[in-house]
This record gives structure tokens, C-alpha cells and sequence, in this order.
């Protein structure tokens, strides 16, 4: 494991691409987002993400959150964004706000525990998108805790929860937010919010109109 301190704010692009290399030979990066830091694989490798899940775990195989660099990017992951619904990732994209999609055929069926949807989002952090585009494709970005334990928030306490599975950490400091994206189901009419978050329901609501918990 490789730590590499990095500039939250202005990123040096030699650490980013290195942290990129890493995810793209199939292994584990920490990472830091405005939420909480996220644990990034590439989402195409289906050997990638089953170290995802052995890193936090899990054996349930649930669902697994991607991120993508922007919004014109989202088709690299899932099919569309309804047309009412791209005011919304207009609004809060990049930022707290992750939209569960109908899945991309090409996206490997373990990145979604075998459903056809799948939850994208476009991080606010400056770090977390250079790093997305550097990788050039969807990656995993699930929180680096193992399954039941608290997020963390900072580089120390992602490698104390799941640092023996990552092959780079970067540490960008404190995640601004500390709190985990709004989680919002846009393939069900009316719209459902999975998890509460950073963007409260009332203001998914203003954008949306009818929204169910």
C-alpha cells in the first residue's frame, strides 16, 4: 500500500494518474470525496469489484455505487437519465446526489448484485472527478469501511477499516460534507429516496414534485 498525500483543492495530476494506473491493473484505491471517503475499483473488472466486496466483507453481494467523471458520461454505466429527471443531476451534479439508473448492458451484473439498475453519481471533489476522468470509464465508489461500520472521513480512518486491501490511498484531508450521498430511485414513478443525505427531500422534491420514501 502506497500512501500519497494530495491537494484537495488542485490535485497533482502524476499522483491522480498513478492512483488511475492502479485502478485500471485491477486494483484498490482510496480515495477522498466531498462526502466521505470512497474505496474506487474499476467498475468493468468483475475480479476488481469482487475485491470490493472481500475488502469491506460483505457477502450479501448488494448493489455497488459507480461514479463517472460527468453527466455526459453517465451512459458508460446506464442506459439514460429520464428526461424529467435531468434537471435534477443539472442541478446537483457534480455533488451529493447519487440516481439509481437502468443499468448500461455492458456493465458486469455484479457491480449490481444482479438487478437492472445501477446508482451513478458525479462527485463534487476535486480529487474524486480527476480521478474519474483520469480512469476514463465507470469505478466503483462505495464508502472504505467494512460492511456496518461508520464511513470515514479521512484517510487515516479509511486505511484503519480497509487499507490491506488498497494498493493506493490518496489523502486529501477531511471530507467537507462527512455525510453520504442522497440516494434517489428515478426508474419507479414517483421517484423514491433510498437514502437520506446531503440534499434533503424537500428540495428532491422541488425539482421532481412527487417523491416517496
Amino acid at each position: 500500500m502506497i500512501i500519497l498525500k494530495v491537494d484537495p483543492d488542485n490535485p497533482d495530476m502524476k499522483v491522480i494518474r498513478a492512483a488511475a494506473d492502479a485502478i485500471r491493473a485491477g486494483q484498490l484505491v482510496i480515495f477522498p470525496t466531498e462526502t466521505v471517503y470512497g474505496l474506487a475499483a474499476d467498475a468493468m473488472n468483475e475480479n476488481a469489484v469482487k475485491s470490493v466486496f472481500d475488502a469491506k466483507g460483505r457477502v450479501d453481494k448488494q448493489p455497488l455505487p459507480v461514479q463517472v467523471a460527468s453527466l455526459d458520461a453517465v451512459s458508460q454505466a446506464a442506459e439514460f437519465v429520464p428526461v424529467n429527471v435531468k434537471p435534477l443531476a443539472e442541478l446537483y451534479w457534480p455533488g451529493p446526489l447519487t440516481l439509481v439508473l437502468v443499468k448500461n448492458a455492458s456493465l458486469p451484473k455484479i457491480v449490481t448484485g444482479g438487478r437492472e439498475t445501477v446508482g451513478v453519481r458525479v462527485p463534487d471533489h476535486p480529487v474524486a472527478l480527476a480521478l474519474a476522468k483520469a480512469v476514463g470509464s465507470p469505478i466503483i465508489a462505495t464508502s472504505a469501511n467494512v460492511s456496518g461500520d461508520r464511513p470515514p472521513t479521512n484517510a487515516e480512518d479509511a486505511v484503519k477499516e480497509v487499507g490491506r486491501s488498497a494498493a493506493v490511498v490518496l489523502d486529501g484531508g477531511e471530507s467537507r460534507l462527512g455525510q453520504s450521498s442522497t440516494v434517489v430511485d428515478v426508474t419507479v414513478t414517483p421517484a423514491r429516496v433510498l437514502r437520506r443525505g446531503s440534499i434533503s427531500v424537500d428540495d428532491i422534491r422541488k425539482v421532481l414534485g412527487e417523491v416517496e420514501e
